[in-house]
């Protein structure tokens, strides 16, 4: 299991005319160092809905996430949600995808749509045991993880869409999703990927209209793969051959952020800075190469645009990303860290260019601090593990 990554990504569509939606997700790392998602879809719409989505995602995520018995995290659902005035009963349905660092994986359904799962890109039906918990009947599963097993989890709001003015019981089934997920699939589709084209799919099908809160959530078992990224030299010179051995010591790919960094390590590597031409273009400076770094790019400008990108995908996540047709620096950082990269290493410099003056100088290293900060935080909602080292 140690080479095995739960990539996860979810979206949602509100009722129409609702504010707030329904449904919640909620995705935790556990402290056995699994993963755990929980998908909730509290009773009727609107904020009454939220909150019970709300509490049923956090209180079951928080407690499986500290090893915690599925019983004891049903008795405490139980036991807290607050009933509703209208239809005077306590009511969430949920599904749980849990991950354990052991190579296997518990899907646990409670009046959710059966989560879905593909193996080898093809429909995998495995087995379910029923069991009654608080009086609830509840769907629980334990499989055995293969590299690219994708499970696809959702709210009831996913099945029946239609433009028409009453659910469509026919033309959009669970058989029909899991179907439209197989035709989708490939091994290099990211959970991103899968999960916005799904979402797209639904979203049309509803005519843009959606009639009930709708969510999906996607997680794909992926082999792990780590992404280096070098910025700045550090602040005290006698500490750049330590920080470049550490960086050339990681395995995994190689990028290098910025014009002095560049020359550190060609220096350090011994290989000369070629320009790439026609590499950029009026947002996004050109890029260079050196033997032995898969990326060499411009500093702060081009880390900014990776920024945007990043923060796009996670907010507003689509099938086809803007920087997926792109070869600027950017683009191709974007599309090492969001759709390739499952641990990412920043090493940051904080190196101060003497020959300037000095409290610019230090208002661009914030500001670049700023930037990797930001970046970092948006990658780790993404579920992918991010150390950052300082020099």
């Amino acid at each position: 299991m140690n080479n095995l990554f739960a990539e996860s990504s979810w979206s949602s569509l509100n009722k129409y005319g609702e504010t707030l939606c329904g449904d919640r997700v909620q995705i935790l790392r556990a402290e056995d160092g699994g993963t755990v998602m929980v998908l909730a879809d509290g009773l009727g719409s609107g904020v009454k809905a939220n909150i019970l989505s709300t509490l049923t995602s956090k209180i079951i995520s928080t407690m499986l996430a500290q090893q915690l018995s599925l019983e004891q995290a049903v008795a405490a659902i139980a036991k807290t949600l607050p009933i509703c005035s209208e239809r005077g009963v306590a009511y969430s349905t949920f599904t749980i995808v849990k991950i354990s660092p052991d190579g296997t994986a518990q899907v646990i359904d409670y009046d959710n749509p059966n989560t879905i799962m593909l193996r080898g890109g093809k429909i995998y039906d495995y087995t379910q045991t029923k069991r009654n918990i608080e009086g609830k009947d509840i769907y629980q599963s334990v499989i055995h993880l293969q590299e690219n097993d994708t499970f696809i989890s959702m709210s009831d709001g996913a099945l029946y869409a239609s433009d028409n003015e009453f659910f469509d019981m026919k033309n959009w089934t669970r058989d029909h999703v899991a179907k439209y997920c197989e035709s989708i699939y490939s091994p290099e589709a990211t959970a991103q990927s899968l999960s916005a084209s799904l979402m797209d799919k639904i979203y049309n099908l509803y005519g843009k209209v959606p009639k009930d809160d709708t969510t999906v959530c996607v997680i794909k078992m992926r082999r792990r793969k780590t992404v280096n990224v070098m910025i700045g030299p550090p602040a005290d010179k006698k500490d750049d051959g330590l920080m470049l051995s550490l960086f050339f010591s990681r395995k995994g790919d190689k990028i290098v952020s910025g014009g002095t960094t560049a020359k550190l390590v060609s220096a350090y590597l011994g290989k000369p800075i070629v320009p790439i031409e026609n590499s950029g273009d009026d947002e996004v400076p050109p890029m260079s190469s050196i033997e032995g770094v898969q990326l060499v790019t411009e500093g702060v400008v081009t880390l900014n645009k990776v920024l945007q990108y990043a923060e796009q995908r996670y907010e507003s996540p689509q099938p086809f990303p803007e920087y997926a047709c792109k070869q600027d620096g950017a683009s191709l950082i974007a599309e090492m860290l969001i759709d390739k990269a499952t641990e990412i290493n920043f090493f940051f410099g904080k190196a101060v260019n003497s020959a300037q003056r000095a409290d610019m100088e230090f208002v661009k290293i914030g500001m670049k601090q700023n930037l990797v900060d930001r970046l970092c935080r948006v990658l780790e909602k993404m579920n992918k593990t991010v150390k950052i080292y300082k020099f």
